[in-house]
């Protein structure tokens, strides 16, 4: 299986037992400070430090999931720099990635301002293969603090997120815990049902082109052949 095919969610199952595997690529974005290698270093080492130095460039870190019985999951997720908005490398870190995370810090609404510049870069620069955004939730980091602006009202926040196209979002806190495995749950959650959507479309257009190809050579079910639909 080629890389390409496993960042894009494909998956293979094993002849005895079943078991599938997904290997998915998330982003983490946000503004410089918002805590995104402390989210990150939470939900995949369970660990936290008050010192991390600035992330320069990008980083990685891999979660595997033990799904279900029969699904192993393995998030790769891309840790990138604050600084890196909206420069030219962030179409090469973007590519391939099915689903992502954009993250403010509450106590300072500045880095909720940026927000919808990093959410128009993320739909300008990777979509999922028939062409729609990827799915981004958006979170609401250090909600441990005193927070500013319209974090303080959730039904402004839900509405915020209705207009932008985000999946949902969570208030998180790294340092105590808060709804990073419950975040992280529901993006994985809306990155299978696409991949169900996606593989459905797929199988669709199988048929179509199958029943296409019998037309355009002249069979069809008056030839004895059972009758048969693309619809």
């Amino acid at each position: 299986m080629s890389p390409k095919q496993k960042a894009s969610g494909s998956s293979h199952a094993s002849p005895s037992a079943e078991r599938r595997e997904h290997l998915y690529k998330i982003l983490v974005i946000g503004e410089l400070g918002t805590g995104k290698t402390s989210i990150i270093k939470r939900y995949v080492h369970q660990f936290f430090s008050q010192h991390y130095r600035a992330t320069i460039g990008v980083d990685f870190a891999l979660k595997v999931l033990n799904w279900d019985a029969n699904t192993i999951i393995r998030l790769q997720l891309w840790d990138i720099a604050g600084q890196e908005r909206f420069g030219n490398m962030t179409r090469v870190y973007y590519k391939e990635a099915v689903g992502a995370f954009i993250v403010f810090d509450v106590s300072r609404v500045a880095t909720f301002d940026a927000v919808v510049k990093w959410k128009n870069d993320l739909d300008a620069k990777v979509q999922l293969p028939d062409g729609s955004p990827i799915p981004c939730i958006l979170l609401a980091n250090k909600c441990d603090q005193q927070k500013e602006g319209i974090v303080n009202s959730q039904a402004k926040m839900e509405e915020y997120c209705r207009e932008k196209g985000f999946a949902g979002w969570f208030e998180t806190s790294a340092k105590e815990n808060i709804n990073i495995e419950e975040a992280a749950r529901s993006l994985v959650n809306k990155i299978l049902l696409n991949d169900k959507l996606l593989q459905s479309n797929d199988n669709r257009d199988g048929d179509k082109f199958a029943l296409d190809h019998k037309i355009a050579n002249g069979e069809n079910s008056r030839d004895g052949g059972s009758k048969s639909c693309s619809c």
